[in-house]
């Protein structure tokens, strides 16, 4: 097999490589990002109810 083509197919795997790490690393920074906003924003799972008015946000009872 002609060499050239030997160090095209090593070159592809490393940068398919360079491909995954690059993605994996994205990733965890954006799950850290989307970490500290959730911390910022409360990061409760319901909103809160806090600066409602009273009667706003509670249960409704449908069987009347």
């Amino acid at each position: 097999m002609d060499m050239g083509l030997v160090m095209a197919a090593m070159m592809m795997q490393a940068a398919n490589t360079q491909s995954q790490i690059g993605t994996a690393v994205l990733k965890s920074n954006m799950n850290s990002q989307k970490d500290a906003v959730l911390t910022i924003l409360g990061g409760s799972s319901a909103p809160s109810t806090a600066n409602l008015g009273p009667g706003i946000g509670g249960n409704l009872n449908i069987t009347a």
